[in-house]
């Protein structure tokens, strides 16, 4: 679990914390398609705004904060409490690039735990249950992030990749959960991961199994 409190002194009360907007893409209740908890209902949080701009990325709307809604924490706890979801998941865009404290704190008053998937690019804020790691070449990730990760997901092309996640999963505590993702639109790079894993098996496979099952 990674927790910060530096900003509490900035929230008067759970008023405040409440009235915070975040620019949001998109927010609903899923299944988690993949990585550790692949499978799992839960309510996903997209917000707007993105500094690492991966070419194969299939959400590329959330790039930009212009042009997306602004939504209080209210709004956003009320709709996964209503949701049932035992835990929300923050996504992007790249979540970090907003303080997850109000956030954060909202949804876990409401009783949700709270998972967050990054790029670490930015860095760490929030309460936060749940920890995933899916590191850029391109947009390297802080060195603070490697201490709470809890699930590391490097997406695979190429041999590169294959390097670079090793080269991440030497930062990470003993214990994190490694996954492998073949990126959707690289056939070729399942053949690479499999043949991988095969030889490493203290990686795993990660699929985004929630285009197998199309649902959002």
């Amino acid at each position: 679990m990674f927790k910060v409190d530096n900003h509490t002194e900035l929230i008067a009360d759970e008023k405040e914390i409440m009235d915070i907007e975040y620019p949001v893409m998109e927010h609903f209740y899923t299944i988690q398609g993949e990585g550790a908890h692949t499978g799992r209902a839960s309510y996903f949080i997209r917000t707007a705004g993105c500094d690492v701009n991966c070419w194969w990325c299939d959400v590329k709307e959330s790039w930009e904060e212009e042009g997306h809604p602004k939504l209080t924490v209210r709004e956003l706890v009320k709709a996964a409490k209503d949701s049932n979801a035992p835990f929300a998941v923050i996504t992007g865009g790249e979540p970090l690039l907003h303080d997850l404290l109000p956030l954060t704190l909202g949804l876990k008053s409401a009783g949700l735990k709270v998972h967050i998937e990054t790029s670490g690019s930015s860095p760490l804020s929030g309460n936060l249950d749940w920890i995933t790691l899916s590191p850029k070449r391109f947009k390297k990730p802080t060195e603070e992030v490697f201490t709470y990760v809890d699930e590391l997901k490097v997406v695979v092309l190429t041999n590169k990749d294959l390097k670079w996640a090793e080269e991440n999963a030497a930062k990470c505590p003993e214990g994190t959960k490694l996954l492998l993702q073949p990126e959707w639109e690289t056939p070729e790079s399942v053949n690479l991961i499999v043949d991988y894993v095969k030889e490493h098996p203290q990686w795993g496979i990660s699929l985004q199994t929630h285009k197998f099952l199309k649902v959002p």
